[in-house]
């Protein structure tokens, strides 16, 4: 067991007889690694992008609500009157008039 953990530490199934086996075991693990390396770093760039996104959205549900709360301050009945008034128009103070046609024959 002693000799065998030295051979391990020295090196020596990298350059025995049957080191070709050894050096594709090597390699497929090297590679499966460098496939494992690269999955985590595309999910790492996935979560930062979802992150990057959802303060995104947050940042125009804000801008939407305070759009729709100024335009509602716009579209009230008070408003409108203000503004016409500094044009010179005024509400009506005489109620709308029903005009009837009767058709002759």
């Amino acid at each position: 067991m002693k000799q065998g953990f030295y051979n391990i530490v020295k090196g020596k199934f990298l350059v025995s007889n049957d080191a070709f086996g050894n050096w594709r075991f090597i390699i497929f693990l090297s590679f499966l690694a460098l496939i494992m390396i690269a999955s985590s770093h595309l999910a790492d760039k996935k979560v930062h992008r979802i992150a990057q996104l959802n303060n995104t959205v947050k940042e125009l549900k804000s801008e939407y609500l305070d759009v729709r709360k100024q335009l509602t301050q716009v579209k009230m009945e008070s408003k409108i009157t203000a503004a016409m008034a500094q044009r010179g128009l005024r509400p009506s103070e005489n109620p709308p008039q029903i005009i009837r046609i009767t058709k002759q024959q």
